[in-house]
């Protein structure tokens, strides 16, 4: 049975992690794929939240690295869903940076994820509606909409040949 429409809200996450020196590189940055690790973690939770289910993802797209992230600072990432389809879901996560001793806190980078609910024998499962609350909230649904589309067309493209 479908559960009723969930907001924005109800499934937001917010995650926090500190950037050490196992998660860097030489210059003292920490490395794009530990930042796409924490990405896909807070998204899966927030994908799971809204679906009652376990959420596999289905796609990571749009990362943009905007600011690197020092050792030492602390790492900040909110999830939240954009889009909801039949089994689909879109997240949109920002990270950001904060240096503890300055307090500067500085955006890093943006991601969007599709994420499918499926159920115990991996199978796709309905996922609740999203029931939208702000103008944003609908700006940032129709934008998804549209990424959405996208991405159904580039998965019935042929791959490029090797070259």
């Amino acid at each position: 049975m479908l559960q009723s429409p969930k907001t924005v809200a109800e499934s937001r996450t917010e995650m926090t992690e500190l950037a050490l020196p196992g998660d860097a590189n030489p210059l003292g940055n920490i490395l794009g794929g530990r930042v796409m690790h924490w990405i896909d973690l807070a998204a899966a939770m927030a994908a799971a939240r809204h679906a009652g289910q376990v959420a596999v993802t289905a796609s990571m797209d749009r990362v943009n690295f905007l600011n690197p992230i020092k050792v030492g600072q602390v790492v900040h990432l909110v999830a939240e869903l954009t889009w909801v389809g039949r089994t689909s879901m879109e997240v949109r996560v920002e990270v950001s940076s904060e240096d503890l001793l300055s307090g500067r806190v500085q955006p890093t980078s943006t991601a969007f994820l599709s994420f499918v609910a499926v159920a115990g024998d991996g199978q796709p499962v309905l996922v609740p509606r999203l029931r939208l609350i702000s103008p944003k909230e609908e700006e940032r649904f129709r934008a998804a909409e549209r990424r959405q589309q996208e991405r159904l067309r580039d998965r019935n493209k042929p791959d490029d040949p090797p070259s």
